[in-house]
Formats: structure tokens, C-alpha cells, sequence
């Protein structure tokens, strides 16, 4: 429940005091001579109060008011005063808050970019409604069913509610594609869209392999384990796991990703809560093409719950190398209560602790979630995301793995190995394209000029040899210029390698997806390349 509304609800709930009060005045006053009448009343259960008032507010209170957003206020009121993880679900926002931890939704099966208010097909899902009918890369959405969407200023999320809908359910889609006069129609039958966990998975050298893993889903340990033994069939025998953003999710997917790294019976994470008990989750030793392999694992400070269970387990075990920043530091557990009306309440009901015992919650006040969320902020101005020595740990919460090393719960993992944020190349040049927009407008215009020359390459590898060749770097600085941004060449000896690599990086996600720009992007990421150098002994 969001400030607005509680302020918005207290003059109301002031009044319903009031009105109460009078209304047991009078109930005092009319059954003086039966006590006992009144007696019952008070001895309702606590939670008959709400019942009871509602009844009140139904029946007594001078103006119309929706039964069912006053209910929706009082479920917020209640989690609020909980913790800042307990939330309500509304039955209108379930399927949507669902989706990412499902693996999938139904849909139309494209990615998309809106440039210049419209929509531009970045790719189609492979064997999905959008590729199955003809829809190609590049197309601009126009019109969805009666409604046109294009240049109208639309927000993209309203976009894809009209593209989104119940499976086999169908949606009216024109397009303009560039050569042709006249909008192409097309009638999708909407199907069940993946929602992919693993962003990126390569060969960085001839033996370490690369993933990235954007969250923990129902599909995520089939997707990870895949592409794990994918890397494997080419020569992978170290493996850096990209845990960064990953803000969490299913706690089962990151126990069983975390049991592809240990042996049998090695204790991953146990949780424990007034009501739930202890309840311990060891490795079942099943998979063994893992166990020996040597691992670095990168988190910072976005990087929550099911990621640092995954993070903490490998600490705490010695089983591999945590390179990055602090983590964000979520050890609550939340079950998921359906209501009758389709919506549901996510109810912190444990606590999860690493195998040394610690357990990562960061402090919070049940009564200020904003100083909560924004403690990031915080971490940023006292320099933390640039000097280890800046985070201070409680040492009565100091732990020792069973390797001698010491670690710290009550505030996120610490890494290992501590690795800054470089801010040398983002000049104030740099920083100026940012603010602008201008690297992200150029790659789409560059993908979308290019894109029957640049759809030839099929891989990173040609795209970056093909970009290069081409001098990305000046096309760029001279269609900057053309923005109204005259070249810095004092900055550029700085920060000219990074223009570049982001340039090429976002040219490739325009036509290659996240597979093509985590590998270019990531040749000048520090954390990637310090997790390389530990995986090489130097």
C-alpha cells in the first residue's frame, strides 16, 4: 500500500472511529438494563472487528464507497505492518506478477523496441505465433485489433496488455514493413510465450564458460542445466555464473542450480520460522558433471533472495570464488496464499540461512519500507560500490566456512573478492550520450538500415569483425554530431573503447538478441574479466 494511499484512507478511518464510538454510546446507553448484550459484542475475536466495521461503514457511512477497494486497502494496511516483502497480490495484477517465476505467458511471441513511438520488431519467438505467420524483424506495429498504437504516444506496457490475452484467444495486428505500401495484416492465435532465464551462455576462452541468469523460475534449472552441458560438449571445463540483477524468485530453482556444484548431503540452505519449524535442504549428489568444476560466481548489489541463497552456498561450502559488490540482502521466505476472488497475499513465513548459519536479511522497519528500498541509494553515497572497507559488518554476526574463512551475516554476501565500480571512462562526454539517448538511437538505426546485410551474421564473433571493419566509432561520433553534439577529443582518449564496445553491443542485441550483446559488452566488464583471471590462476 503505497503513502498515497494511506494518507488518503486516514481521514476516513479517523471518521470510522468516531462514528464507532458514537454508535457503542448509544448501544451502551440503549441496553443499560442488558449488560450482557454488550458484553458479547466486546468479546467478539480480534478479527471480528473488521467484519464488524465494514458492516458499520456498509450500512452507516454518509457517502458510496467500494466494498472491495476498502477490503484491498485493509489487506495492504495489515502486510504493511509486517515486514517489506509481505504484499498483496489485486486478482487484475496476479497473472502479470506471476508470469516471470511460470516461465512463461501467452502472447503474440516478439520482442520489441519503441522508438519514436512506435513499435519495432527487435526479433519473433522461434516457432511462435508472430514468426509462424510471417511476421518478420524490423516491422513497425500500427494498429492492434481496431486501435492504432503508433505515434499516439502510448505507453509500451498498455501495448502489451492489447497483445497479451488467454491462450488461443486471437488479436488483429497491421504492420508496416519498410518496401511496401500498404499495411500487412495479419490474425494471431495467441500461445504460450517462454520467458527465458538465461540471458547469454558462450565460450570466454577455450576452457571457461560464461552464463548469465536473470531469474529463478519454474524453467530456469532445466534452462541453466542445458546450457551447462551445452558448454560443456565444447570444451568448458571452468564456468562463470552472472548472478548481477538478479533479483530472485523460486527458492527450489536455486537450491537445485546450487546441487549441480556440491556433493551428496552438503547443506545448501535451511529456513526456519515460528510456524514452519527448521526444515534443511541438502545436495542429493545426483549430478556429478559438475561437482569438480572450478566456478566463479558474480553478484553486486542488485543481486536478492534466490541468487544469494545460490551465492551462499557456494561460499560457505569453499566450493568457488564470489567476485562483485555486497548483495542486496533478502533472507525472508514468502508463501503464496490464493484468495477467493483470484487475487492472493505473499506472507513472509521463514527465515533462510546459509550453511555457516548466518542468515543475509539486511535490517528493516516494518514501518518504513521507502528507507528499506532506498538503502541502495545510501550504499552508493557513502561509498561502498567503490571501497570495500566502506561496508561494516556486526561482528557478532561474524562466521567462520569450513575452510577458515570468515564471512558475515545481517546484510547481504560479501564477495570474495571485492571488485569496484570503475567510473574512469564515464566521462562527462560519456555521460552526456547517455543522458541523451544517442548510443541506444544510433544501434537501432544502424540494425534497422543494415539489418539484411547484419541478419548474415549469424553469431557475435562476425558481427563485432563486421562492426569493426565498418569503423562503428566514427559512424557514431558523426551521427551524434548531426544530434547536436560536437565530438570531445579530450574525452574521447578516455572513454572512446567504451563508446565503441556499447555502441556494437546494442547494434547486436538489435539483431541478435542478448546473446549477441553480453559477449561484446562484456569484454570490457571487470568483473567478468577479474572472474576469468581467478579461473586462470593469476
Amino acid at each position: 500500500m503505497n503513502n498515497h494511499n494511506i494518507n488518503a484512507l486516514k481521514p476516513l478511518f479517523f471518521a470510522l472511529v468516531l462514528a464507532f464510538g458514537i454508535l457503542i454510546g448509544v448501544k451502551i446507553k440503549n441496553n443499560a438494563s442488558n449488560p450482557t448484550d454488550f458484553r458479547r459484542l466486546m468479546l467478539f475475536a480480534p478479527s471480528g472487528k473488521l467484519n464488524q466495521t465494514l458492516e458499520f461503514i456498509k450500512n452507516s457511512y454518509v457517502d458510496s464507497i467500494s466494498e472491495s477497494r476498502l477490503v484491498d486497502d485493509a489487506i495492504r494496511g495489515m502486510l504493511r505492518n509486517l515486514d517489506p516483502h509481505s504484499q498483496y497480490i489485486p486478482a487484475s495484477n496476479f497473472a502479470a506478477v506471476n508470469e516471470p517465476l511460470e516461465g512463461n505467458f501467452s502472447g503474440i511471441g516478439v520482442q520489441f523496441n519503441m522508438m519514436s513511438d512506435t513499435v519495432v520488431i527487435i526479433n519473433t519467438v522461434a516457432k511462435g505465433p508472430s514468426e509462424k505467420a510471417g511476421i518478420l524483424a524490423g516491422d513497425r506495429i500500427v494498429r492492434v485489433n481496431d486501435s492504432t498504437v503508433a505515434g499516439v504516444k502510448m505507453p509500451s506496457d498498455e501495448i502489451v496488455k492489447m497483445l497479451k490475452g488467454p491462450t488461443g484467444t486471437k488479436v488483429n495486428v497491421s504492420v508496416y514493413r519498410k518496401g511496401n505500401d500498404d499495411l500487412l495484416d495479419f490474425t494471431l492465435s495467441r500461445d504460450r510465450i517462454p520467458i527465458v532465464s538465461i540471458d547469454a551462455a558462450y565460450m570466454i576462452t577455450p576452457e571457461i564458460g560464461y552464463i548469465k541468469v536473470n531469474k529463478f523460475s519454474r524453467t530456469t534449472f532445466q534452462e541453466f542445466s542445458e546450457a551447462a552441458e551445452n558448454l560443456k560438449s565444447e570444451g568448458m571445463t571452468k564456468m562463470i555464473i552472472d548472478l548481477r540483477d538478479n533479483s530472485g524468485g523460486i527458492i527450489d530453482a536455486a537450491i537445485r542450480m546450487a546441487e549441480l556444484f556440491l556433493p551428496a548431503n552438503q547443506l545448501i540452505v535451511y529456513t526456519e520460522g515460528k510456524n514452519r519449524g527448521r526444515k534443511n535442504f541438502f545436495s542429493n549428489g545426483k549430478t556429478k558433471d559438475f561437482i569438480d568444476m572450478e566456478l566463479a560466481l558474480l553478484i553486486d548489489q542488485y543481486s536478492a533472495s534466490a541468487s544469494e541463497i545460490v551465492a551462499g552456498a557456494i561460499q560457505d561450502n569453499d566450493r568457488g570464488a564470489i567476485i562483485g559488490r555486497r548483495s542486496f540482502g533478502k533472507g525472508l521466505v514468502q508463501e503464496q496464499f490464493l484468495l477467493s476472488d483470484g487475487s492472493a497475499v505473499r506472507i513472509t513465513s521463514a527465515r533462510y540461512y546459509t550453511p555457516t548459519g548466518r542468515c543475509i536479511q539486511k535490517p528493516y522497519d516494518a514501518n518504513d519500507r521507502e528507507n528499506y528500498f532506498n538503502e541502495l541509494r545510501e550504499r552508493t553515497l557513502h561509498g561502498e560500490l567503490t571501497q570495500a572497507d566502506s561496508v561494516r559488518f556486526n561482528d557478532s554476526l561474524r562466521f567462520v566456512t569450513p575452510g577458515g574463512k570468515v564471512v558475515y551475516g545481517g546484510g547481504g554476501i560479501m564477495p570474495d573478492i571485492f571488485i569496484p565500480f570503475d567510473t574512469t571512462a564515464y566521462t562527462p562526454f560519456y555521460r552526456l550520450l547517455v543522458r541523451r539517448r544517442l548510443i541506444n538511437n544510433f544501434a537501432f538505426d544502424f540494425a534497422d538500415k543494415n539489418r539484411r546485410t547484419l541478419s548474415n551474421l549469424t553469431d557475435y564473433k562476425a558481427m563485432q569483425s563486421y562492426l569493426i571493419r565498418r569503423d562503428i566509432l566514427n559512424e557514431f561520433l558523426t551521427y551524434a554530431e548531426k544530434q547536436g553534439v560536437a565530438r570531445d577529443y579530450q574525452d574521447l582518449k578516455i572513454s572512446g573503447a567504451l563508446i565503441e564496445n556499447v555502441a556494437m553491443a546494442f547494434i547486436a542485441r538489435n539483431i541478435l538478441d542478448d546473446k549477441g550483446f553480453y559477449p561484446i559488452l562484456n569484454q570490457m566488464d571487470e568483473m567478468v574479466k577479474r572472474g576469468v583471471e581467478v579461473l586462470e590462476g593469476k
